[in-house]
């Protein structure tokens, strides 16, 4: 049967569609490009859409955050916001974020808004390099003896971090670096495998966040290797240990040898130079529909703020996605966006070639800083586009370290 490109908007949450409605929507139209399959359609931990964003915001407390946010369990404990899936996806911006916390306690503040930064760090450097980010930019990863799973499901901080990546699409970020570590620091498992793996199932995956995660851990971009042991587990989750079966004979008892490999010859130049960052102001006019993207899909995006009765249109990228593999998750995630969204004002969805889908139509859209969108606005009607809210303006920078950048954001 022949998928129709046109699809029925998505159910909304903001006005009382339930997760089954939602999903069922995804496992009818999408489920073929789910990596479960159809039948194998599920939500995630968190809820998209822009009612749900604004509710999480409205509840942020940071205070307690640079003491517990490495915290894993109790989940009671935890100190991480659980904010990644909204600002990744333009519901919630940086500088939203960054203005949303001001009153807190100062060193929980420092330590968030670092955060914010890394984020940000992340989004120019993928800008500046693109695709490069997909391969080693400084050295090459470490090279131990290769474990035959690197993931091995009887040791019960493995188990649990599979768990929550494959049926929750989330991760504290120390889990995060834990599963990069043991993948290709100890295990010896070829991070580009790992990393994909790992953004097939994160509803906050972004290629810039999680490549730029993934290599800083490794020592790939950092050029030093962060050593995953029972230690840290000890630490941060220590009823893992206390229940594992291998609690006697921890295979990650001892720290790691790890040694990065040596410098990468045609790596990317991260020295001082231009980060592309999009128009400073809206450039142009006359778009009959918006664009959207994956990237900025809040209610009030700035292609959608300047016209609150002008149409939007979203191309579910058909080829991208049957190559990506996405989990469902992350699916009825975008599908809960779109639905607020479509709650709003007429919205146009559509599965297939983004550019053939949308040849011939005068757009309107907000400029975003991945590879993918310069490539498809080069071939489309594209008469007027918003700029990017960026929580620092990109300008010339070195991108080899994040503390020295940091230093020269003006943050």
């Amino acid at each position: 049967m022949t998928t129709p490109a046109t699809l029925p908007p998505p159910p909304s949450p903001a006005a009382g569609a339930t997760s089954d409605d939602v999903v069922a929507w995804v496992a009818a139209h999408l489920g073929d490009l789910a990596r479960e399959g159809a039948d194998g359609v599920r939500p995630g931990a968190m809820r998209g859409g822009q009612a749900a964003a604004d509710a999480a915001l409205a509840g942020l407390d940071i205070a307690g955050y640079a003491r517990m946010r490495n915290t894993v369990l109790p989940e009671s404990r935890r100190g991480a916001t659980r904010m990644s899936p909204y600002i990744r996806h333009g519901l919630l911006t940086l500088p939203e974020m960054w203005d949303a916390v001001t009153g807190a306690p100062a060193y929980d503040l420092g330590k968030y808004r670092d955060e914010l930064l890394w984020q940000e760090y992340g989004r120019h450097l993928y800008a500046r390099i693109g695709r490069d980010l997909g391969r080693s930019v400084r050295r090459e990863q470490p090279r131990p003896t290769p474990w035959e799973e690197p993931l091995r499901r009887d040791m019960a901080c493995a188990d649990f971090m599979v768990r929550s990546l494959v049926e929750d699409g989330w991760l504290v970020n120390q889990t995060r670096m834990w599963l990069a570590s043991q993948w290709s620091v100890r295990a010896g498992g070829e991070w580009r495998a790992g990393e994909d793996a790992m953004f097939a199932h994160l509803i906050d995956g972004s290629r810039a966040a999680n490549r730029l995660g993934w290599q800083w851990t490794i020592g790939t971009g950092s050029g030093k290797a962060y050593g995953f042991s029972r230690w840290q587990v000890q630490k941060q989750a220590a009823q893992l240990c206390k229940g594992c079966k291998l609690r006697s004979a921890c295979p990650i008892e001892d720290w790691p040898e790890a040694t990065v490999g040596p410098e990468v010859a045609d790596a990317p130049d991260l020295s001082k130079g231009p980060v592309p960052g999009g128009p400073d102001r809206v450039e142009g006019s006359g778009g009959e529909v918006v664009w959207l993207t994956a990237e900025s899909l809040g209610t009030a995006e700035p292609a959608l703020a300047a016209d609150p009765d002008r149409p939007a249109v979203f191309v579910f990228d058909e080829p991208l996605l049957r190559r990506l593999r996405l989990s469902g998750k992350r699916l009825v995630f975008l599908a809960e966006c779109l639905g607020d969204i479509a709650a709003t004002r007429p919205l146009d969805v559509r599965r297939g070639d983004v550019v053939e889908q949308l040849a011939g139509r005068p757009l309107a859209t907000t400029y975003a800083p991945v590879p993918g969108w310069a490539t498809r606005a080069a071939r489309l009607d594209v008469v007027e586009t918003h700029p990017w809210p960026w929580l620092v303006r990109p300008r010339p920078a070195a991108m080899r370290s994040f503390t020295a950048w940091r230093k020269t954001s003006g943050r």
